[in-house]
């Protein structure tokens, strides 16, 4: 799986979050219903300060059993009491470029991504969806290296 090696400066999210874990046998369910509620309770378009038009899936605060996931954006600044803020941290983050559906292909990539021998760091992996046309997504997952 191909992938591009880049420098990110520190990013400020803000969104919904839960707690979950890959042997979690609702975790998919978890994962859709943040998604499910940041869409249709309107939460995407209250964000205030938006850095950019594209939704983010931030996986952070992991230890040796579970993870948390945040669906929310990216923000200049922080005027959103009402959510959860989480921050990327700056640093190098291999780039994944995926096209298709924003189920089933990003799950696929993920199980490639977790078969790759990157050095993790597990400060805060994420995807950022730049479009979704017609079913069709273009997604970066990117993943925060040591």
């Amino acid at each position: 799986m191909n992938y591009e090696i880049v420098t990110l400066p520190e990013k400020i999210v803000v969104g919904v979050t839960a707690r979950t874990s890959h042997t979690d046998p609702q975790c998919q369910q978890v994962i859709g219903g943040l998604w499910q509620k940041f869409m249709e309770e309107g939460i995407w378009t209250s964000i205030q300060n938006q850095a950019n038009p594209y939704c983010i899936g931030l996986y952070s605060g992991y230890d040796e059993t579970s993870y948390d996931v945040t669906v929310g954006a990216e923000v200049t600044k922080n005027e959103n009491p009402q959510l959860v803020e989480k921050i990327i941290p700056a640093g190098n983050y291999a780039v994944f470029q995926i096209r298709g559906d924003v189920v089933k292909d990003v799950a696929e990539a993920w199980n490639k991504i977790w078969a790759l021998p990157l050095e993790r760091s597990f400060t805060g992996d994420f995807e950022e969806y730049l479009s979704n046309e017609n079913g069709v997504a273009e997604i970066k997952i990117y993943i925060a290296l040591k």
